[in-house]
């Protein structure tokens, strides 16, 4: 990541006397009040960059200037500025950048305005992609100071299957079964903030941290705990391996499939090597580097530990990706010859997978982590992981 841091009378005139009240109550101008019923916090934002409009309140960090760069002194320019829930916020994935134009510029333009950076700001515009990162474009009202105060953000610490903060996240997929689970679910989870590959390293910094060792990531295949700063191409690096390889779909590592984190995770360098783009069943060779993993020449298989964890991540990315953004549609099935077709196998294996190894601790903080602090979207099959058997059988 690169940033420097490094707010009783005639129906008639009932209408004009109540419009000229709201006219005294909220005038508008340059420092005028944001006009949205509701104000969101940057988090909430985030998740929602569907072109809506809405209102949102946060601290102004500094100048955004690339989708992972925001400079925080020696500003260049009054045309946007990034804000977060948090004052001393240094995480990009974490920041909207809002679209500072002409009308707001001699206000909220931090070339002009140096010493805004730290305060509160609130801005009502259209959320969509500013600098390929979540944003807030074409400002209406902008304000200092919160406004409506926003709901608080989830707190960071896991929440079980089964508790209300899950439960009102699938409430418009509660009670159906089958084709109708499958689309209300995907309706769900594509509402989310999409990371640049870049970000990814920060993101799994965080989402794999080993529990026993803050330092520490834990490697997906080989469960190996190695420091966070030792991620690279060097041969006992880790590095990011895409679980739904890129290749089936050929979707690279450009920002959608390729930089979701529900299903990047770290692993040695070889060891990703030796997975390559095979489909996932079982048996094979033993794999150097990670005991209980198999291959052959055209399948791979996961330690038992995370044999679950693969089939969720694998079904996640079907019901995330159906084709209707741009990207292929994605689906596991019964084959290991898949080759560059968006498909992945061996999907009665995955099922059977994710039967014998429920989610665990581990796999349930990392989907917490991924919805409240990087993507704002969640893994329906690790809250739910009988939901699977309802989709696909």
């Amino acid at each position: 990541m690169n940033i420097k841091c490094v707010t009783r009378s005639r129906p008639g005139r009932l209408i004009a006397a109540v419009v000229l009240a709201v006219a005294v109550a909220f005038p508008l101008g340059v420092t005028g009040a944001a006009s949205a019923a509701t104000t969101l916090t940057v988090a909430q934002a985030l998740a929602a960059q569907d072109g809506r409009t809405a209102t949102v309140t946060g601290y102004v960090i500094g100048q955004p200037t690339a989708t992972t760069t925001v400079l925080t002194s020696g500003f260049t320019a009054d045309t946007a500025i990034a804000i977060a829930d948090q004052a001393g916020e240094t995480g990009t994935a974490r920041m909207l950048y809002v679209q500072v134009t002409a009308a707001w510029r001699s206000t909220y333009g931090l070339l002009t305005n140096p010493s805004l950076r730290g305060r509160q700001v609130t801005a009502t515009g259209t959320l969509t992609a500013y600098f390929s990162h979540g944003g807030l474009k074409n400002p209406t009202a902008m304000s200092l100071g919160g406004g409506t105060t926003p709901s608080p953000t989830p707190t960071p610490t896991p929440a079980p299957t089964g508790t209300a903060g899950p439960d009102a996240y699938y409430a418009s997929a509660a009670g159906k079964t089958g084709p109708a689970l499958r689309t209300a679910l995907h309706g769900i989870i594509r509402v989310q903030t999409k990371l640049s590959y870049d970000q990814v390293w920060d993101a799994l910094k965080d989402t794999d941290q080993d529990p026993a060792n803050p330092a520490n990531v834990v490697l997906l295949y080989s469960g190996r705990s190695q420091s966070k700063t030792s991620n690279g191409g060097g041969a006992n690096d880790w590095n990011r391996e895409h679980v739904w390889a890129k290749s089936h779909g050929g979707f690279g590592t450009a920002t959608g499939p390729g930089t979701d984190v529900h299903h990047l995770r770290p692993e040695d360098v070889s060891v990703n090597s030796s997975r390559g783009n095979k489909d996932f069943d079982s048996g094979g060779g033993t794999v150097a580097e990670a005991p209980g993993c198999y291959t052959d020449a055209d399948s791979f298989e996961p330690r038992d530990a995370v044999k679950g964890d693969v089939a969720r991540m694998i079904l996640y990315m079907a019901i995330r990706y159906e084709g209707d953004d741009g990207w292929p549609d994605l689906e596991p099935n019964d084959s290991v010859s898949n080759g560059s077709a968006p498909r992945l196998g061996r999907l009665s294996k995955l099922l059977a997978w994710n039967d014998q190894d429920p989610p665990d601790a581990f796999e349930k903080r990392r989907n917490q982590r991924i919805h409240e602090r990087w993507q704002g979207n969640r893994n329906p099959f690790v809250d739910h992981p009988e939901w699977a058997r309802s989709i696909w059988g």
